[in-house]
């Protein structure tokens, strides 16, 4: 921002001047020039007295006369044209010199309307002249030289530049300085925003404590660090009673999942206990105690569901031992393919380390969930390939089908806990809507990342983990 005020000062100030300097050189021409020609009427009217009447009979002589008369400045031009007679000369430096042929034809062009004319006398450069008609046939001619005048105009001009360039130089100089310590306060307002900006606040306790130093409130930057460190203290508030809500959240979770585990058990064991009862039962009986007891497991998995993620979500350590997952791969796609027998399934390992560090149970769910995943939401005969390969320092994880798809709507919440609405690949019984939930929860505590691409016809979910450290 300061860079831009003082290019935008520096333009002002170089505009400004050049309307100045190019004004004050024009008008100091005009004047000069005005000062010449009323020097020039002078001198005409001094060769007209000389003169006298009458027609001159030697036009040599008569130049000679009135450029010897008192007065007439140096380098005075004069011609006299009498019928096709003329003669021309010049005064340098007190001496009367003959003008050479080209500069009397100049002069002979001067028309005698009484008005000041610029001409180029040949060899002695440009004049300024006047015609003087004294008789019939008779004219006088007298010029002035402009080169004083040109010399005093180029010097004022070089004056006046050198002059603007240093002051345009000190102003610059000057004006970051000021521009500089005025802007302190908005860069300390700026470093303090992306201080704020690097931190990460969409989970756990945050502490905003950066606050932007005011100098004084009455200057606008002033007011704008008051009113940010004031912004500061509403978002740390927020997000302070932010984290409370969802920690009481979890806590609720946690305890509810933990405290609904015993009864599920409980109206399981009676289910089947009643379902191994010696004696006959009704048919309609024995299918509702069959419908309670599988409702039982569905409701069991969701809780333990519920309750691991509520354990993620309050930062559980994780254990952090060496896993093998391209063993754990082929132990998960061959449990996956005698659950869907329908469905084709084809494992491709690498030969480079698919070694990681992390916690091997959690880990394992994350690749039987995205197998799971790909098996309840296609249609039997789909084609499911699992990879195992090796990226730089990350181990990846791919589960792709050639099922229908993921509609695009949902892939920004694909993620996310209890996502429903996929016509496409649709949600059959048994599928509680926190798989994916737990495979993103699980690979972020192990530093890792998952994503997902689809279209009709081909879907991958691809999971990025950190690779285990080579073994010294």
């Amino acid at each position: 921002m300061s860079r831009r005020l003082l290019t935008l000062v520096a333009g002002l100030l170089v505009a400004m001047c050049a309307v100045v300097g190019v004004s004050t050189v024009l008008l100091f021409h005009a004047t000069s020039v005005d000062r010449l020609d009323a020097s020039l009427r002078a001198t005409a009217e001094r060769a007209d007295g000389a003169t006298g009447p009458g027609v001159p009979s030697d036009p040599t002589a008569t130049v000679r006369e009135f450029l010897s008369v008192p007065g007439q400045p140096d380098g005075t031009l004069g011609a006299v044209f009498v019928g096709p007679q003329s003669d021309a000369a010049y005064i340098t430096e007190g001496q009367l010199v003959t003008a050479s042929p080209a500069a009397l034809a100049a002069l002979g062009t001067v028309p005698t309307d009484r008005q000041v004319h610029s001409v180029t006398a040949g060899e002695l450069g440009d004049y300024r002249a006047l015609a003087v008609e004294t008789g019939p046939e008779v004219r006088i001619v007298l010029a002035l030289p402009t080169a004083e005048v040109t010399a005093l105009t180029t010097q004022l001009a070089v004056t006046v530049a050198v002059v603007a360039l240093l002051g345009l130089v000190v102003a610059l100089v000057v004006g970051g300085l000021v521009v500089r310590r005025a802007l302190a306060p908005l860069e300390r307002v700026t470093e303090t925003a992306q201080a704020v900006s690097q931190r990460a606040l969409d989970r756990g306790d945050v502490d905003l404590a950066e606050r932007v130093p005011v100098v004084d409130e009455r200057t606008e930057v002033g007011r704008l660090g008051t009113a940010f460190n004031r912004m500061l203290g509403h978002v740390a508030s927020a997000l302070t009673a932010r984290e409370h809500s969802e920690r009481k959240v979890r806590r609720f979770v946690a305890d509810a999942s933990h405290e609904l585990r015993t009864p599920l058990a409980s109206i399981r064991g009676y289910a089947e206990l009643t379902r191994l009862h010696g004696g006959d039962l009704p048919p309609d009986v024995t299918h509702a105690i069959s419908r309670i007891e599988a409702e039982s497991v569905r409701m069991t998995e969701l809780v333990e569901d519920l309750l691991l993620l509520a354990r993620l979500d309050e930062g559980r350590e994780l254990a952090a031992r060496p896993v093998d997952l391209e063993r754990m791969l082929g132990e998960a796609v061959g449990d996956a393919q005698a659950a869907g027998p329908g469905h084709d399934w084809e494992v491709r390992a690498t030969d480079a380390a698919t070694t990681v560090v992390g916690d091997e149970p959690r880990l394992r769910q994350v690749v039987t969930n995205l197998l799971a995943n790909a098996r309840v939401h296609t249609p039997e005969g789909t084609h499911v390939v699992a990879s195992l390969d090796r990226e730089g320092e990350e181990v990846v994880l791919r589960v792709g089908d050639d099922g229908p798809g993921i509609p695009p709507e949902l892939l920004g919440s694909l993620f996310e806990r209890f996502a429903r609405g996929d016509s496409s690949r649709s949600r059959r019984a048994g599928s509680t809507g926190l798989g994916l939930a737990i495979v993103r929860a699980v690979v972020e505590a192990h530093d890792g990342e998952v994503g997902v691409e689809s279209e009709p016809g081909s879907t991958v979910f691809t999971v990025r983990l950190p690779a285990a450290p080579p073994v010294v």
